[in-house]
């Protein structure tokens, strides 16, 4: 019985014919030329995450913004709260946090759970979630959180921070529409 062939053959030489590196390495860059081109400005290359291209980004976008006493990177959106923070050990992972605006009673834990749950089971942004305060208050949270340790250009972060305030949005409308505010109704 011969070899079995799927969807044709990819090797282009036999095995007795291996190849060295520099031959290797000429049909890779070969491969590469043909495929992404070689003419025009060269792409460029992902930078490090910082505070400071986090701010930079905040202001080319036109953006209100603030840094507290910690250092945080904060601002509203439609009156909800998000940070912009850089963690991990050496900054390499990016978070967009938000805080719904209004704040549930502890009678309310279940209910709230149960909507995170079910947001977070039907989508991959933002992850949802809870937290009770001291004094009983449950303030509802969305986060997008993308480690970067390799770096980002200043694309793909526009896209992270976009989809961080994006999506954590989209959460919190669907909060409001759920529990609508009483004094909004009543105007």
């Amino acid at each position: 019985m011969g070899a079995v062939k799927f969807f044709g053959s990819r090797r282009t030489s036999r095995p007795s014919e291996e190849l060295g590196d520099d031959e290797l390495r000429a049909r890779v860059e070969s491969i590469l030329a043909t495929t992404i081109g070689t003419d025009g400005p060269a792409a460029p290359a992902p930078a490090p995450l910082s505070r400071e291209r986090i701010v930079s980004w905040l202001e080319d976008s036109g953006f209100a913004y603030f840094i507290d006493s910690d250092g945080d990177v904060g601002g509203l959106w439609h009156g909800w709260l998000f940070y912009f923070l850089a963690l991990g050990d050496h900054g390499e992972v990016l978070q967009v946090r938000g805080q719904w605006h209004r704040v549930m009673t502890i009678e309310r834990l279940e209910e709230v759970l149960e909507v995170c749950n079910e947001w977070n089971a039907e989508r991959i942004w933002p992850k949802t979630y809870v937290r009770v305060r001291d004094d009983g208050a449950v303030m509802v949270c969305a986060d997008v959180t993308v480690d970067v340790e390799h770096g980002a250009t200043d694309d793909q972060l526009d896209q992270l921070l976009q989809c961080g305030l994006t999506t954590g949005s989209l959460f919190f409308e669907h909060l409001d529409e759920r529990y609508p505010d009483p004094l909004q109704e009543a105007s």
